[in-house]
């Protein structure tokens, strides 16, 4: 080989190493970031302070429940609360006093309609228990001096009407005489117009706001975004592509959401599905006042942001100035004024029923 073929060769070699070396680089850069193997993925106190790293945008809208209790989280969670029974403030209440002294847990059982629904709001039935004196669902194995129907006032498909209240008396009433009893139902025009009182306060009172977050240059596969959300206290939820934060009382609902693609959850290799954006949210009416929900998730997306190279912003991808969110900060406090005076406090159990 003569030398300018020898130095051609060469050249053609260092070309090729080149261009090699280039489409490496290139397609690991278009790869979606992952997990790093080993990291600790436990919430670090210390390792992640979540206070003024990034000037957060948020979207705010009224929208259908983020989290109903159907949908407990996964995870380390506290034991699911009782849930609480019928309340004039929210609930149509219809006594039912018995021809004889008690009725049987099981009676009364077999008397309950098949749904509990009507039209769009729960419907349910309460004895009075012979032994504690306390108002319970229905037990087999107790007996019952009383009882009472009820059906819910208002939630977020509206507010009871005329002919979810007929349904109602039928229901309830195919109950009473099922189980020897007298039932005394309130005025329907009443109720109904108490109904629409209750629906027009919730309905200038709801709010479920929302934070956006961005990848600024290489998308984050789900891995990734798991590993840094769970440093925050986040677990997986039980729809793919969402997480929750839990919350510290006795409750299903959790303090935030972090969503995202839930095709890319699902995806067949989960480590090149690539995500270029995640939302966090909070359903404040659910959220007791003293979880500080919407702090926490503003420090949450600070965290996520620093951590995971993102920017935050509202649906339009739009920032907005931190004094903007300072303002809602203090307009929340102020909703939560409201609610509680109105004896339906943030996270209460009348509250998540009417916010539901």
């Amino acid at each position: 080989m003569n030398p300018l073929t020898l130095e051609l060769a060469l050249l053609g070699g260092a070309v090729l190493a080149t261009v090699v070396a280039w489409n490496v680089w290139t397609t690991r850069r278009s790869m979606p970031r992952q997990a790093h193997p080993g990291e600790d993925s436990e919430p670090k106190v210390e390792e992640a302070p979540l206070a003024d790293r990034v000037d957060p945008d948020l979207s705010a809208e009224v929208a259908p429940s983020l989290a109903d209790e159907d949908e407990a989280p996964l995870g380390p969670l506290p034991a699911p609360e009782r849930k609480p029974g019928l309340d004039a403030l929210i609930d149509v209440i219809a006594p039912i006093e018995l021809d004889g002294p008690s009725v049987a847990g099981e009676a009364a059982l077999a008397a309950l309609p098949p749904t509990r629904r009507v039209g769009s709001k729960p419907f349910a039935v309460e004895g009075r228990n012979e032994v504690s004196g306390d108002w319970e669902p229905p037990r087999a194995g107790q007996r019952y001096t009383a009882f009472q129907a009820g059906v819910q006032l208002a939630n977020r498909n509206g507010a009871l009407n005329e002919i979810e209240f007929s349904e109602f008396v039928v229901k309830a009433q195919a109950f009473a005489d099922s189980v020897d009893g007298d039932i005394d139902f309130p005025e329907m025009r009443d109720e109904v117009a108490r109904a629409r009182e209750l629906d027009q306060f919730a309905g200038g009172h709801d709010a479920q706001l929302s934070l956006t977050l961005r990848a600024r240059g290489t998308a984050w596969s789900p891995g990734f975004v798991h590993q840094h959300a769970a440093r925050l206290g986040f677990v997986p939820g039980v729809i793919p592509g969402r997480m929750v934060l839990p919350i510290l009382t006795p409750s299903t609902q959790p303090v935030l959401s972090l969503t995202f693609d839930t095709h890319a959850a699902l995806a067949e290799d989960p480590a090149q599905a690539a995500l270029h954006s995640l939302t966090l949210s909070v359903d404040v009416p659910q959220v007791p006042r003293s979880e500080r929900p919407f702090a926490r998730m503003r420090e949450a997306a600070d965290f996520l942001a620093q951590a995971m190279d993102g920017v935050i912003s509202d649906d339009h991808g739009q920032a907005i100035r931190p004094d903007t969110l300072d303002s809602i900060a203090a307009d929340l406090e102020a909703l939560y004024d409201t609610l509680d005076a109105r004896d339906l406090s943030a996270g209460s159990p009348q509250a998540r029923r009417l916010f539901s």
